[in-house]
């Protein structure tokens, strides 16, 4: 069903990048048909046909894109391909659950508010927090969710890159920035802190899901390591992230990776992690710390 079909002017798009993870995006990507607002078209952002066998032929036929590898790449791909065809796109990681009504109260906020060029979802659960939710668990927790009305709605600086939604009009020009390689580690904020320049951005109960905080596929923990002290420092130097917020970050990541390093989790190589923010440091002090380097790890 079109926006047309459905008398609404806006045309809302879902992107999904991906990698090594054909089985997790066929399940994420299908489910978006379960929508009470139908998306407009799904794109699925990837690398290689490996990693979108049998994507195709789920249910609501996701178009997919090819790029060069990386998280900023695949979502440019994305951005470039939906720029004249879509009013707002919906970024979404391959390993989140919307909650039925996501789109539906995307298209009511943007609709309400010609200011408002940003939304992200208020996360039932978080998957990166407790290692991994399943999506049998998070379709439980969305199902059992309770009713908050009015929704409750906060102004946000930057938005969560596993679900968020942006103004295309609002976001002309802008691309993620591809000095963050691979996963990209906070290139959510680094985009998201230029578009709220150009207008409000939100967070709401009622646009909420579940992020399962699916671990495979993913890089090593030493790439990952560097990644949490060197982008934070590219960002801050660059000027899209808030220096408070920035150096926050960076002390946490070291203590955590610290503290977990004498017993790791399971399914997290935290002594990986430390060696990468330990190398990063040294970096930094000789004055040489560039995101890319993970390239060579």
């Amino acid at each position: 069903m079109t926006a047309a079909n459905r008398g609404s002017g806006l045309r809302i798009f879902v992107v999904i990048a991906t990698v090594g993870r054909a089985a997790l995006v066929r399940r994420t990507a299908g489910m978006l048909a379960d929508q009470t607002r139908p998306a407009d078209g799904v794109v699925v952002a990837s690398v290689t046909p490996d990693d979108v066998v049998g994507v195709e032929q789920v249910r609501g036929t996701p178009e997919v894109l090819f790029s060069e590898k990386g998280l900023c790449r695949q979502r440019n791909r994305a951005l470039a391909a939906l720029e004249d065809r879509a009013d707002v796109i919906v970024f979404l990681d391959d390993d989140f659950v919307p909650a039925p009504d996501y789109l539906a109260h995307v298209e009511a906020l943007f609709e309400a508010d010609p200011g408002l060029v940003g939304i992200t979802g208020d996360l039932l659960a978080d998957g990166v927090q407790v290692g991994g939710i399943t999506i049998e668990r998070a379709q439980e927790i969305i199902a059992g969710r309770p009713e908050r009305f009015p929704p409750v709605i906060t102004g946000r600086h930057e938005l969560y890159g596993c679900n968020m939604a942006i103004r295309v009009g609002a976001a002309r020009g802008l691309r993620f920035d591809e000095n963050l390689p691979l996963y990209g580690w906070q290139e959510d904020v680094d985009f998201t802190n230029r578009l709220g320049r150009r207008g409000r951005m939100i967070a709401s109960s009622n646009v909420t899901g579940v992020h399962l905080g699916f671990s495979g596929g993913r890089t090593s923990g030493k790439r990952l390591g560097y990644s949490q002290v060197a982008n934070i420092v590219y960002l801050k130097r660059k000027g899209t992230m808030r220096p408070g917020f920035a150096n926050r970050l960076v002390t946490k990541n070291l203590f955590v990776n610290a503290l977990r390093s004498v017993k790791p989790e399971p399914m997290i190589d935290r002594r990986g992690r430390l060696a990468g923010n330990m190398l990063a440091v040294m970096d930094c002090l000789r004055g040489c710390v560039d995101p890319r380097r993970i390239l060579d790890m």
